[in-house]
């Protein structure tokens, strides 16, 4: 009996040791964004982190996620939130910002300026960067979409980041897909975005986790 009790001893003291401690952390990611992400129109659970999130959550990848995103925000204006919107702690960074820029016609010398500006100090804090493209509409002319969608393949070779190149893909334009304003997702438009973009997320986390992928 006492050779029992201290097997019965010893094995549950192994068993309560092993799960936690072995157990990779979630890593901490906040969706720095427009409306795109902040889900305007949507109840908070379609809004695209909190999607994506479930995506995860169903491959197994486990994610604390922050939902960043501020309706209306230009590159500009998500530069100066950074420090704020992007706490201390946090491991990856989905950068999703540019269309108001480009549906405001601003000059793309500015919005590089401002993402460059946002790229350079979330390398100083050591945050992993997932940058996705967006691509201008054509009513401002041909130079200056070449400007502007030119921005996000420059700046992800420059500062080595992972690209996503059109977060809109496969959504953008279709209007079963979209609200009745043409340019914001509907929930079903956010699922179709969080399922194009999922792979290049996975990815992603896995390479800063090592979780599986």
């Amino acid at each position: 009996m006492l050779v029992l009790a201290v097997f019965l001893i010893a094995a549950g003291t192994a068993f309560a040791q092993t799960p936690a401690s072995n157990m990779a952390k979630p890593i901490k990611m906040v969706v720095l964004g427009d409306s795109l992400s902040a889900g305007l129109g949507l109840p908070a659970q379609s809004a695209f982190p909190e999607r994506l999130q479930k995506a995860l959550k169903a491959k197994g990848i486990e994610v604390d996620m922050i939902n960043a995103g501020v309706s209306g925000d230009t590159s500009s204006g998500g530069r100066d939130r950074l420090d704020w919107s992007v706490p201390e702690g946090t491991d990856a960074v989905i950068l999703e910002l540019g269309a108001n820029d480009a549906l405001r016609g601003i000059d793309p010398a500015v919005t590089r300026a401002a993402l460059s500006d946002i790229l350079t100090r979330l390398k100083a804090r050591k945050i992993k960067v997932l940058l996705c493209g967006m691509v201008a509409p054509p009513n401002y002319g041909s130079d200056y979409s070449a400007r502007f969608n030119a921005i996000y393949p420059d700046l992800a070779k420059s500062f080595a980041v992972t690209l996503y190149p059109f977060f809109l893909d496969g959504v953008a334009a279709n209007p079963k897909l979209n609200q009745a304003d043409g340019m914001h997702p509907t929930a079903d438009g956010v699922d179709v975005v969080v399922q194009n973009i999922l792979p290049t997320v996975q990815a992603f986390v896995g390479a800063i986790s090592g979780q599986p992928s």
